[in-house]
């Protein structure tokens, strides 16, 4: 199989699964426990909390670990908007983008159902945001800013020190998604300013169910679990094992993450030799400053109509090469990509789109070989 579909998930590097094991079996101990197997929990669970800080330039007591990306961005806008109302209650204003998460755009449409003013800004052509229209919209009741780092679905990346600037110079507090930005674009949360910042493992080689969140020392924060772990900011008993490869998984990338850019040459090659062997396909979001890892292309038949890109995707799946046709969180239902359609295109371009998404195990032989697939692919399909 040739993996391409590394914005879902990424395959656990070897030295990540080495540092899991000994917690999966002789290590057990709970890091609340008092004795020596307690203890040792404990150490391991600080040294990887270091080691996630370090990623991203915060202060390991700024880490918090929860059971996903998902609970994060769950957490950083639902443990601060309702701190900041309990302390200035006409500050009941969210603002995000239209092209967010699930995560987190399905929580903006809760929060809105339950009374909270919530403005969704759009986005141009390339999938990038104004900061003029950011700028608009922040008002003295705006709460949070929520602008994700880099798109999961394109990797068109946003502007995301410019937006803190704004939302700070309104009284407001910034949050940016950053999992598909870790470990593939240099991180420190400083030089951008966020007040919060969501990481996850499964995204750099590290394990499923674990994520985190930064969350700058002094920021109003109501937890969603309450109990004495993660400082009082999170309760139930932590998660040693995946907590420890997530550790490793972010010393791998903080040790790799110079070396991101070389994907870029890859991407290229896949992009150009798909255009080429496939009359009428475009890239989605060319212009923009994206990921080095992500291209997500387009394709019509041959009379220029848009093309069933589910039918292309089981070809591919066959052939022995993986990709996909957006976020895997938005996967199984039957509407076409918020992402896309918020750039303008039309439902039936968003449907004829797939992601390719590489990693650094991704080779030229590999590109090279899904780049062979085409040609016989676009004479069936166009038969």
């Amino acid at each position: 199989m040739i993996y391409l579909d590394n914005n879902a998930t990424t395959p656990l590097a070897p030295e990540v699964r080495e540092a899991m094991l000994p917690h999966l079996s002789g290590e057990f101990g709970n890091p609340s426990s008092p004795h020596a197997p307690g203890m040792a929990a404990k150490r391991a669970v600080g040294e990887a909390r270091a080691r996630v800080a370090a990623l991203v330039g915060a202060k390991a007591a700024d880490i918090l670990f929860t059971a996903s990306a998902t609970e994060a961005n769950h957490t950083a806008l639902l443990g601060t908007l309702r701190a900041v109302a309990a302390e200035r209650p006409e500050r009941r204003h969210l603002v995000t983008t239209a092209i967010e998460h699930p995560s987190t755009l399905m929580l903006a449409h809760e929060l809105e159902r339950q009374g909270w003013r919530v403005t969704v800004l759009p986005v141009d052509g390339t999938g990038t945001i104004a900061l003029a229209d950011l700028r608009d919209a922040v008002t003295p009741d705006t709460a949070l800013v929520s602008v994700m780092w880099a798109n999961n679905e394109t990797g068109a990346i946003q502007p995301v020190g410019a937006a803190a600037d704004i939302a700070q110079a309104r009284g407001a507090l910034f949050h940016t998604d950053a999992v598909q930005a870790a470990g593939r674009l240099p991180i420190k949360v400083d030089a951008v300013n966020a007040d919060l910042l969501t990481l996850s493992a499964h995204k750099m080689h590290g394990p499923k169910g674990i994520g985190a969140l930064f969350i700058r020392r002094g920021v109003p924060f109501a937890p969603l679990i309450h109990g004495h772990q993660e400082r009082h900011r999170r309760g139930g008993t932590e998660n040693v094992p995946a907590i420890v490869g997530f550790g490793a998984a972010a010393a791998r990338a903080a040790a790799t993450v110079a070396e991101a850019g070389g994907m870029a040459i890859l991407r290229d090659r896949l992009e150009r030799g798909v255009l080429a062997a496939w009359p009428g396909s475009r890239v989605n979001g060319e212009g923009a400053v994206r990921l080095s890892n992500t291209s997500n292309i387009r394709f019509a038949d041959p009379q220029g109509r848009p093309l069933d890109a589910e039918e292309l995707l089981m070809r591919l799946d066959r052939a022995g090469i993986a990709v996909s046709m957006g976020s895997a969180c938005a996967s199984g239902g039957n509407e076409p990509s918020h992402v896309l359609t918020a750039m303008g295109l039309s439902p039936a371009e968003a449907a004829a789109s797939l992601r390719f998404s590489l990693s650094r195990c991704t080779t030229a032989e590999e590109v090279e070989s899904v780049l062979n697939e085409f040609p016989a692919l676009y004479a069936r399909m166009a038969a």
